[in-house]
C-alpha cells in the first residue's frame, strides 16, 4: 500500500483537466470538492480531511496534542515490542525447519527464485507459530484501540429471503449447499480498507496473504510473513511456459480447498483500498479455481479519525492512528459461497455474484472505479495540493 501510494504521487497530473487551472483558494476547495464526488470511493470524509491535512478544530488540536506525549510513545513501544516477540517465537521454531519451497517465478532478470514459507510446516511448531499469531496479532489490534471487535455471523438461513436482484445461479448455489456435505473455502475473500485488515485476519484465522517480493526481504516482518506462507509476487513472466502470480494463486488455493492441512490463503479481490463505504469491482484471481469462498466483510465506524487508508501518507495515518484513544471494528463473517456450475464456468459471473452478495449484506456502494481511477485522484489532489501552497507563499 505504502508503494502503491508513492507510485501515485510520484506521477503527477499531466491534463488539464486532470489539474485545473485555479485563481484562488476558493476555487481550490470547490475544485477538490467536485474531485471528492468523482471519485467518491477514495475520499477522505472524517474530521481530519482530504489527506489527512485538516484544516483542525481547536480541541482536536488539542487531543492531539496530549496523545502525541501519552499514547503514542506507549503504543509504539509496545507495538515493537510485541513484533519483536513475535519475530523471536517465529525464528525459535523455524530454526531447525527447512522452508517449503513451492512455485518458481522468473525474475525480471531472467533468473527463476523459489517461493519459500514455514506455512506448510506440520506438527506442534506449527501449532504454536499459528496459536501465537493469531493471540499476539489480536493484542496488537488492543494497542491500537480495538478494544472490542463486534462479530456478526450470519447463516445460510439469513441469505434465503427473497431478493428481486438474486439471480437463479445463486438460488440454486444456495439451495445445493444446504444438503451437500461442507465443502472448504479454498480461499477468504474480503473488502480492503487499510493494513489493519491483515492484522484482523491473522487473529482471526491467520491465513495466506499476497504480498511483494520485498516484504520477504524485511527485516522482523519478512520471516513473519514466510510463517504466514505470503505468495510474493514479483510480476508476471513474459514466457509462455511461465504460469504467473495467477497461476500460483490458483494452485494455493485449490490446494487450500483439497487439503484441510494446507494454508488458507487471504484475498482482497478488489485489488486496493476504500474508504470502506464502496465496493469496487473484483478481479478473478480468488474464483479462477471455481472453488468455495469464505466472504468476509470489515467495516471501522469511526468519529474523528477514519482508519482507511486512502489520500494519506503512512506515517501520517499512523501516528493519527496512534493518537486515537478507542477505534473501532465490526466484522460481518458471511456462510461459504459455494458456486454453481455456471459460476464456476465463469469466474467473471463468480465474482461478481459474491461481490453483490458482500455489498448486500455489508450495506456498501457499488462503484466500478479502479485502481487507475486512484491513481489520478491522488495526483491531481497532489496537484492541487502544490497549488495551495503558493497562494499561501503569495499571501505571505
Amino acid at each position: 500500500m505504502e508503494s502503491e501510494l508513492k507510485d501515485m504521487n510520484s506521477n503527477p497530473p499531466s491534463s488539464k483537466e486532470e489539474r485545473p487551472l485555479l485563481k484562488s483558494e476558493s476555487d481550490l476547495a470547490a475544485a477538490i470538492e467536485e474531485l471528492d464526488k468523482k471519485f467518491a470511493p477514495y475520499a477522505r470524509t472524517d474530521l481530519y480531511g482530504t489527506m489527512g491535512l485538516g484544516p483542525f478544530p481547536m480541541t482536536e488540536k488539542i487531543k492531539l496534542a496530549v496523545a502525541m506525549v501519552t499514547l503514542v510513545p506507549l503504543r509504539f513501544l509496545l507495538s515493537m515490542s510485541l513484533l519483536l516477540l513475535y519475530y523471536l517465537i517465529c525464528r525459535l521454531f523455524t530454526l531447525f525447519s527447512a522452508p517449503y519451497r513451492g512455485a518458481e517465478e522468473e525474475e525480471e532478470e531472467g533468473g527463476v527464485v523459489v517461493q519459500e514459507d514455514y506455512a506448510h510446516m506440520r506438527g506442534w511448531k506449527r501449532t504454536v507459530i499459528v496459536s501465537c499469531g493469531r493471540f499476539l496479532s489480536r493484542v496488537l489490534l488492543f494497542v491500537f484501540g480495538f478494544y472490542w471487535i463486534h462479530e456478526t455471523r450470519l447463516d445460510r438461513d439469513s441469505l434465503m429471503d427473497p431478493n428481486p436482484k438474486t439471480t437463479s445461479a445463486e438460488i440454486s448455489q444456495k439451495g445445493d449447499a444446504a444438503t451437500e456435505e461442507p465443502e472448504r473455502p479454498g480461499a477468504i475473500v474480503s473488502n480492503h480498507v487499510s493494513y489493519l485488515d491483515i492484522l484482523y485476519h491473522m487473529s482471526a484465522s491467520f491465513p495466506s496473504f499476497v504480498a511483494k517480493r520485498s516484504v520477504g526481504k524485511l527485516p522482523l516482518v519478512g520471516l513473519i510473513s514466510k510463517c504466514l506462507g505470503c505468495v510474493y509476487v514479483q510480476r508476471e513472466a513474459k514466457s509462455p511456459d511461465f504460469k504467473g502470480v495467477s497461476g500460483t494463486v490458483n494452485e494455493r488455493v485449490r490446494e487450500a480447498h483439497r487439503n484441510k492441512s494446507a494454508p488458507t490463503i487471504m484475498l482482497f479481490p478488489e485489488g486496493t483500498t476504500t474508504n470502506g463505504d464502496y465496493l469496487l469491482t473484483f478481479k478473478t484471481g480468488a474464483f479462477l479455481a471455481g472453488t468455495p469462498v469464505l466472504p468476509v466483510i470489515l467495516k471501522y465506524p469511526y468519529e474523528r479519525f477514519s482508519v482507511a487508508w486512502d489520500t494519506i501518507s503512512g506515517a501520517r495515518h499512523i501516528l493519527f492512528l496512534l493518537c486515537q484513544f478507542v477505534n473501532h471494528l465490526e466484522v460481518i463473517r458471511l456462510p461459504v459461497y459455494y458456486p454453481s456450475q455456471e459460476e464456476k464456468d465463469d469466474p467473471k459471473l463468480y465474482a461478481s455474484n459474491v461481490r453483490r452478495l458482500m455489498a448486500t449484506e455489508g450495506n456498501l456502494i457499488l462503484s466500478d472505479l479502479g485502481l487507475g481511477d486512484k491513481r489520478i485522484y491522488h495526483a491531481t489532489l497532489n496537484g492541487n495540493l502544490s497549488q495551495t501552497r503558493d497562494f499561501h507563499q503569495k499571501e505571505e
